[in-house]
């Protein structure tokens, strides 16, 4: 027995993978030319799609088959469209890269504004209860008006509620004057 008539069909599928890979495989599957190619590029922007009479006379023209330059804008298509995916990609990448540090410079900023608001918040319990050692008869004391410092207008003002109105013992202040709630 031969050794080429006891190779399996496997062994011959592989060997005919390696000629091809190496060039050495199918002579229909030649290289085109760079004149070819810069023909068939120059033609691809005239048109992406060919009409039976321009396939012809292009490959008649490039000395191809008919089939191959149909094959060779197909997959000129492809390629372009391919192109156009990435960059839409990358496009919308770039778009949702800039969305992303947005959105951290934005929880940054609100953070910062809770912190402001909680140290406004202690000032004014601060005032509030050096107000209950000045107003030890249980009256209602109106603090002057707060100027810019907090985001608030010059005519509110805090009152300084009854005892029974105390909440874990801090006085509950009217916000309403203030926010306009």
């Amino acid at each position: 027995m031969s050794e080429a008539s006891s190779m399996t069909t496997v062994d011959r599928i592989c060997r005919r993978s390696r000629k091809m890979r190496r060039g050495d495989g199918d002579p229909k599957k030649r290289r085109l030319s760079e004149e070819q190619v810069e023909l068939l590029e120059r033609s691809f922007k005239d048109e992406s799609k060919l009409a039976t009479g321009r396939k012809d006379l292009l490959a008649a023209e490039l000395g191809l088959d008919g089939k191959q330059v149909a094959v060779w804008f197909q997959n000129r298509r492809a390629r372009q469209k391919n192109k156009q995916v990435e960059e839409a990609y990358d496009q919308l990448k770039s778009a949702h890269d800039a969305a992303v540090a947005e959105k951290c410079h934005l929880e940054n900023e609100v953070l910062n504004l809770k912190l402001r608001l909680w140290e406004a918040e202690d000032e004014i319990r601060n005032l509030s209860l050096g107000m209950t050692a000045t107003a030890g008869d249980g009256s209602c004391v109106s603090l002057p008006p707060l100027s810019g410092d907090f985001g608030v207008d010059g005519e509110a003002e805090l009152k300084f509620m009854h005892e029974y109105e105390f909440n874990d013992g801090m006085p509950i202040l009217q916000w309403s004057d203030m926010f306009d709630v």
